[in-house]
């Protein structure tokens, strides 16, 4: 398989973990979203995907394109161990949570938003990463709820083993330390990313393990 990837793509992060995770080969084929005004604009690229986005998954010729789509597939493909596991209702928390991240929060925090922002309406910096951390911290807060509620006693969101909440919980905090959001008092969050930060399949799958980190 090969993934069409962005080393600080949170959604390309989640298939990175989902890989790894399900101990999968996989060959990283990075698509910069900045570097020459983003490659992902390019012909080529768009010819993979033409929303311009990463990840794109190529599986032996079929394309799947949407982090959450490209998720479910692999764990259809490829079931042990299970991100969606349990009975409907334990599955439509688990997807209760993952798309709170993946529907709620990140999309109005994309990279192509903020740059409209910008370019559009003429947002400074200070204003960007203020409308940045807004959302961000909203939406954990909206996380850190979930997780009270639902949670229940195991060492990740649902239980002893990561789900898809988890992958796409801990890009999101990721991404949160790295603009400074205030999400220091989210402590469900920051247990279970602990004890996914301690798992292999996350470490390698972070930002600063890709091969095109700069």
């Amino acid at each position: 398989m090969k993934l069409y990837t962005y080393f600080r793509s949170s959604a390309a992060y989640r298939v990175r973990i989902a890989l790894n995770l399900k101990g999968l080969a996989w060959n990283a084929l990075p698509v910069h979203l900045v570097r020459s005004g983003g490659e992902q604009h390019l012909p080529e690229y768009r010819s993979v995907n033409p929303a311009g986005l990463v990840p794109a998954l190529d599986d032996e010729g079929a394309v799947i394109t949407q982090s959450l789509a490209i998720i479910e597939y692999l764990d259809e493909r490829h079931p042990e161990p299970a991100l969606l596991p349990g009975d409907a209702l334990q599955r439509a928390r688990i997807r209760e949570l993952a798309l709170t991240i993946a529907c709620d929060i990140h999309p109005i925090n994309n990279l192509r938003v903020l740059q409209y922002l910008t370019r559009e309406f003429g947002v400074d910096e200070e204003k960007k990463n203020a409308w940045y951390r807004h959302w961000v911290e909203t939406g954990l807060e909206t996380v850190e709820a979930l997780l009270a509620a639902h949670r229940g006693q195991g060492r990740f969101c649902f239980g002893d083993t990561p789900t898809l909440a988890d992958v796409c919980l801990v890009p999101q905090l990721y991404n949160a330390r790295r603009f400074d959001c205030s999400v220091s008092h989210l402590e469900r969050i920051h247990h279970v990313v602990e004890a996914c930060e301690a798992l292999e399949a996350f470490r390698r799958a972070a930002p600063e393990s890709q091969p095109d980190a700069v």
